[in-house]
């Protein structure tokens, strides 16, 4: 585990100016993981929603009602799965005196972008989550980080033969479903020799 203060500092600076505060990039790149951290660093109250949670989900089956009353931080995670709650964001973020504050969590997408952008124009800002940088794993660990990436489970790992499975998961995924979701068709054996290319060209 590394603690990613830098990033917990920036947030908590963001959240004093904007109501709303959205955290995106990368699948696995430890939004979630960021998000958590901020809720121990922070002194008022605070309620945690994740959509990929059914139970969590029901508990917005009237987003509204659910939302209308709570004080503090409200932590969004996968927000891209339920769209409709950028529009009533902006109802309870104008509401006269509102001292709450939203933060969400969602994959870097355009239509994500898009979704926020026109119904909360002007009272969300975006913080793009990169992986572990230099400055964050030390001088010392600078080989590790170049071998391994900064994604957090890649760097992580207990051998560099478990971090290789995990990057060749991931680009596995990204390729096959992540990228048919944002409406890009390639075929993934094209894509994968695409990005292979790129990646020895910028190594």
């Amino acid at each position: 585990m590394i603690d990613r203060k830098h990033e917990v500092k920036k947030l908590i600076s963001l959240l004093k100016r904007y109501r709303v505060v959205g955290i995106i990039g990368a699948r696995q790149v430890g939004k979630t993981t960021l998000a958590r951290s901020l809720l121990k660093h922070i002194r008022s109250a605070s309620t945690y929603y994740d959509l990929e949670n059914p139970e969590d989900l029901a508990r917005l089956a009237d987003p509204m009602l659910a939302l209308k009353g709570l004080k503090g931080l409200v932590v969004i995670d996968e927000i891209q799965r339920f769209p409709e709650l950028f529009p009533i964001l902006r109802v309870l973020v104008d509401r006269p005196k509102a001292s709450t504050r939203f933060l969400v969590l969602g994959s870097a997408s355009p239509e994500l972008l898009r979704q926020g952008s026109e119904s909360l124009a002007g009272r969300i800002v975006y913080h793009e989550l990169g992986g572990f940088s230099l400055d964050e794993v030390g001088m010392k660990n600078h080989q590790r980080l170049w071998l391994r990436g900064g994604f957090p489970r890649s760097y992580l790992a207990s051998s560099d033969a478990v971090s290789e499975e995990w990057r060749r998961g991931f680009i596995r995924t990204f390729l096959e479903r992540d990228l048919p979701q944002m409406g890009i068709t390639i075929r993934s054996t094209t894509m994968h020799r695409f990005w292979s290319m790129l990646s020895h060209y910028h190594g």
